[in-house]
């Protein structure tokens, strides 16, 4: 504009000098024809001149007019230039927003978003309504739609404030009262834990247990002869369980670790150990099997020195006792070394207020929905109290021991059954116990809004990655083809889309096989738990695939049975039924039902499974051997073929079978016999000890004397998973 402006001006001001120019020529002739002419002309010199000075007059303020003009349109201008950022619209975002909020902020609609974001690195094909975008898109949305941006934190966090549910604080001393110890028996499988609380209780759990191996974690309350109650915990000892024994030492006072003196220390052994060092709880040794012929009680107390197991006989403070299960001997010195432990440790509760405790077991019974077993550690436990536990809650409806005997109240340390869940809390969750049934909701939809908050960082951080895999695989590509002529570029993209061929339904079949997709139904949700662990083990996804499908706790139902369908999958079952109207839709749909009551034959099943989805392998299988003791050749009409003079060193060689060339330890051919001729006879089998003359199918192939010739058979053998669950 300011250089409109001089362009004109200097034109005007030209206009004007040409004019006074002008003037100044005819003044200068008007005084020469003065002193010629007589005055006749002055009047017209004079309007002339008056003429041209108005004109220059009128210029002047034209350009003074048109000056002032333009210096106001260039202030509005800029004033309008100022204040255009102060008119952009403000977009308040946060981290996270999805496509359609975003939309909803900017107040456009959600084709607008995927337009703003079509020539950039992100998979505008992959994107949903609800798809959550990272800050780098968000900005550039904002950006090329001319906003501003304001950053906010998320809506719900304005509003949304902390409802969760948590223990009271420390009770006053004064409130506490002498409670049982609650004690868990830890210890290496089949080393007599069960039979020995067995022998306690009086009962006979351990000749229920599937294959004598405890898979449960149990709860007991035991009445001594001398009056004093002691609740136990039974954790199973085998290797899968690793989950249970260390709940078990979160919520004991003591542990009793058996050992048996005829086996000594095993892996679960030193796993319990370790339990009961994190769990800061102390030992009470008790030595097992003592009236075995083999048993060596010292060898025990010596292999526990290396794990700071130090027993009183060695100058440590951990109390041995040696007993017998089998037979009863000694378990009342047990009772009594736990008691005076007990004692020692002054254990007190306060039984009044809300309760807490922590659950042990859960799982579904067919009449009586959830049911879980807990420890009460704190307040008493009536009918008709509501109880939060992990995101479920609970009014309880019933309540029963461990012999399934209805009780009204539960104190601290006192092992309880109870009914009245809505939905089944995990195995170690805290339970509290709240004023009403709204608080209870409360406390569980803040627990749930808690798991999704947490679930949405995660996607969050997977999107992020996942973005960077993105444009670094996006800026390789530009760099690959940066450089190139875009006819050149088209032809690679040609070659490289001709090479990603469609899979064939015999491939696609193949590739499907090398993928065995699960589903784990268990009794009680340790199991499940257990079961997991042992799948998490799982390192061989190179052979095969493992996928867990669907999970959870009760007998194998409709439901289960259409998931294992629709994924092509096996239904493995831990201690559940499938009744003959869900074995009957399985059958009909393919599907594999298969039950187990003992742990580690689900996993060997599961090993095997595995196996038989891998491809045969070949394996060769020696025939006969022999070695070279001449070579010469044969001509066969126009050519020469070469032959080796062989004897049989093992076995026989048959013509039939397949050979291979051993030249020093090197195999440099293999493949079948043209001829093969004990003297001049054709043969078909060379046995040991004798010659033979032979020739390969192969005619470049030159003998040397000392090669060996070795007849094989090839034989496919069903493969096997290298996977090693550790038991």
């Amino acid at each position: 504009m300011n250089h409109k402006m001089l362009k004109l001006e200097n034109l005007l001001r030209f206009h004007t000098v040409c004019r006074q120019l002008h003037s100044l020529r005819q003044r200068r002739t008007l005084a020469r024809w003065r002193r010629v002419f007589s005055s006749a002309y002055p009047v017209w010199a004079a309007q002339q001149y008056t003429q041209l000075w108005q004109t220059d007059m009128l210029l002047g303020a034209a350009l003074s007019q048109y000056r002032l003009l333009v210096t106001k349109k260039e202030e509005r201008s800029w004033k309008s230039q100022l204040s255009s950022p102060k008119s952009k619209k403000e977009v308040e975002v946060w981290i996270g927003m999805t496509v359609e909020e975003l939309a909803t902020a900017m107040e456009k609609d959600i084709d607008y978003i995927y337009e703003a974001l079509m020539n950039t690195s992100i998979d505008i094909d992959s994107l949903e309504a609800d798809s959550r975008l990272d800050e780098v898109w968000i900005k550039e949305v904002i950006k090329k739609a001319g906003m501003k941006l304001k950053w906010s934190k998320l809506k719900q966090d304005k509003v949304r404030e902390n409802k969760d549910a948590v223990r009271r604080p420390q009770a006053d001393p004064a409130l506490l009262i002498p409670r049982s110890p609650v004690v868990t028996i830890m210890g290496h499988v089949d080393h007599g834990k069960t039979t020995l609380l067995d022998k306690l209780r009086k009962t006979q759990v351990a000749a229920m247990e599937a294959g004598g191996i405890t898979q449960h974690i149990g709860a007991f309350l035991v009445s001594l002869p001398s009056g004093e109650k002691i609740t136990f915990l039974d954790t199973p000892g085998h290797a899968a369980f690793s989950a249970m024994r260390a709940r078990g030492a979160q919520v004991t006072d003591i542990i009793i670790l058996v050992v048996a003196a005829d086996d000594g220390v095993m892996k679960q052994t030193v796993e319990s150990i370790q339990h009961a060092k994190d769990a800061q709880v102390p030992i009470v040794l008790a030595i097992n099997k003592c009236d075995k012929a083999e048993a060596d009680p010292e060898k025990v107390k010596k292999e526990l020195l290396a794990y700071d197991v130090v027993c009183e006989d060695y100058g440590g403070d951990v109390q041995a006792v040696h007993v017998s299960a089998l037979t009863g001997d000694n378990l009342m010195g047990l009772a009594e070394a736990t008691v005076t432990l007990a004692e020692m440790l002054e254990l007190k509760a306060d039984p009044t207020g809300p309760v807490e405790g922590t659950v042990i077991e859960s799982f579904t019974d067919k009449g009586r929905g959830p049911v879980t077993t807990a420890i009460i550690q704190r307040g008493t436990l009536r009918k008709g109290s509501i109880l939060v536990a992990g995101r479920s809650w609970a009014k309880v409806r019933l309540m029963f021991d461990e012999n399934g005997k209805t009780i009204n109240e539960a104190c601290p340390s006192m092992p309880v059954g109870i009914i009245g869940w809505r939905d089944l809390p995990s195995a170690g969750d805290e339970i509290l116990e709240v004023e009403s049934e709204s608080r209870a909701r409360e406390v569980v939809e803040w627990r749930k809004y808690e798991q999704e908050e947490e679930k949405n960082k995660e996607d969050l951080k997977m999107i992020e990655e996942k973005r960077k895999e993105h444009q670094e695989a996006h800026r390789k590509a530009r760099e690959k083809y940066g450089t190139l002529h875009w006819k050149q570029r088209s032809f690679i993209k040609y070659q490289e889309k001709k090479e990603q061929k469609i899979l064939k339904p015999k491939e696609k079949l193949e590739r499907d096989s090398n993928i065995l997709p699960v589903i784990i139904k268990g009794d009680v949700d340790g199991s499940v738990e257990a079961i997991l662990n042992v799948m998490d083990t799982y390192d061989a996804s190179h052979e095969c695939e493992l996928e867990l499908v669907h999970f959870g706790v009760g007998d194998i139902s409709e439901n289960d049975v259409n998931f294992a369908e629709t994924f092509h999958g096996v239904i493995y079952g831990f201690n559940v039924n499938a009744g003959n109207v869900i074995q009957q839709s399985a059958a009909k749909k393919g599907v594999k039902i298969k039950l187990h009551k003992i742990i580690y034959r689900l996993v060997e099943d599961l090993q095997e499974e595995l196996s038989s989805r891998l491809p045969c392998t070949v394996e060769e299988h020696t025939i006969g051997e022999a070695s070279i003791l001449a070579t010469f050749s044969i001509t066969e009409g126009k050519k020469k073929v070469p032959v080796a003079g062989c004897r049989v060193q093992k076995g026989q060689l048959e013509k039939q079978k397949k050979f291979k060339l051993i030249r020093n330890g090197q195999v440099i051919w293999k493949g079948s016999l043209t001829s093969l001729k004990h003297h001049k006879d054709d043969v078909s089998v060379i046995k040991t000890g004798m010659d033979c003359g032979l020739s390969l199918d192969k005619e470049k192939i030159e003998f040397k004397v000392g090669d060996e010739i070795v007849c094989y058979e090839e034989k496919e053998v069903p493969a096997k998973t290298s996977w090693d669950p550790g038991f």
